[in-house]
């Protein structure tokens, strides 16, 4: 591990955690990420899948240094999740639930916290959902079951990683990289449009799908050993270079939502660069391609950070400075199943978890 990044991490984490890191309801042993710093009266905790993001970041710290003291918050982010969620694991949308998938059962690899019951019933919410018949799959939500579902990589993509590493799915897992391949792929620049309806590509390419399916293409490569899949982690990669890192740094996507888009590209070019085998000049190429674009991510980000009480603040954009928040403004509103961006978006506490990702997934790099 490389000292530099391990320290700008663990900066990194001790940011968010101070600025974001409350409890709930001022009930004793519960914690969640408040999603706006400076905070607005009786700011809002939640917003379902940047909670679950938040539980990865803490889950990639624990991964770097191990702490008793972080396994207690990653078991109190796991406990409050539900219980903010009203008791429930599960929600109206695929994506979401995938995102708490994969942070629970990596939460269970790491420090062996038991859920148990949880995972199966993810997995059942993501397994029960695939819709071959229709053209999936597996739908962006539930109520689009019944009419005409859109099938999107943001739902595909972390369900397959999640299922390629749950016992008893891998085939699954295959199946869901082989739909995305065939029905998700732009032929002319080799990136992931964003889904489809009713036969009709919805052709925008955002970072976050390449992320995924790069994330599901590498875990299937490693597990399976099949050409297929290397040739199509070696192909994304390049793209990601050629459309999605202007002078190397991955495109940012403002605040909302889409504070989260680079952070979670990074996170899964940086397991391409450490967990992608094979000994061809193709994949040493791409594990290289990989982790120079994690690389010059987390300098620009850096670079451009502000510092507010000697701890870092991310820029929205990793090749712009960024800008310190106000405590006045309007902050991420949830509409229609996205969070729109606060009027600063340095303050949404998505774009200060992607910079986090960011330098956790610089200090992953060997």
């Amino acid at each position: 591990m490389d000292h530099l990044w391990a320290n700008r991490a663990e900066s990194a984490e001790a940011a968010v955690t101070s600025r974001h890191l409350k409890s709930l309801w001022h009930l004793p042993g519960t914690q969640l990420g408040v999603v706006a710093w400076p905070p607005i009266k009786r700011a809002p905790h939640w917003h379902y899948w940047w909670q679950a993001h938040l539980l990865d970041c803490l889950i990639d710290a624990q991964l770097r240094d191990p702490q008793p003291e972080r396994a207690t918050r990653i078991k109190r982010q796991i406990r409050t999740h539900r219980l903010r969620n009203v008791g429930r694991w599960t929600n109206a949308y695929y994506d979401d639930m995938a995102w708490l998938a994969l942070a629970i059962q990596r939460a269970a690899t790491v420090i062996g916290v038991d859920r148990r019951r949880a995972l199966g019933t993810l997995t059942r919410q993501l397994t029960d959902s695939w819709m071959p018949e229709a053209g999936g799959g597996i739908p962006w939500r539930k109520d689009e079951q019944s009419t005409e579902p859109f099938f999107n990589a943001p739902a595909n993509g972390p369900a397959g990683i999640f299922l390629a590493r749950e016992p008893g799915w891998l085939q699954r897992a295959v199946e869901m990289g082989d739909w995305i391949d065939a029905t998700l792929i732009d032929p002319e620049t080799h990136l992931v449009f964003d889904g489809i309806r009713a036969g009709s590509l919805v052709r925008a390419q955002y970072t976050y799908c390449q992320g995924v399916v790069l994330g599901l293409e590498t875990e299937l490569a490693a597990r399976t050993g099949a050409e297929r899949h290397f040739v199509r982690v070696h192909r994304l990669v390049a793209a990601v270079r050629e459309h999605m890192a202007p002078g190397g740094v991955i495109k940012g996507a403002g605040g909302g939502d889409g504070g989260l888009f680079a952070g979670i590209t990074a996170r899964y070019l940086a397991l391409t660069a450490t967990a992608l085998p094979g000994d061809s000049a193709a994949d040493t190429e791409a594990r290289d391609t990989a982790a120079q674009l994690v690389l010059a991510s987390a300098k620009s980000a850096w670079d451009y950070r502000q510092s507010v009480n000697g701890l870092p603040l991310f820029g929205a954009f990793w090749d712009r400075a960024a800008e310190v928040p106000r405590g006045d403004g309007a902050v991420a509103t949830s509409i229609s199943g996205a969070v729109y961006e606060s009027e600063v978006p340095e303050r949404d506490l998505s774009v200060q978890l992607g910079g986090w990702m960011l330098m956790e997934a610089a200090a992953s790099l060997r």
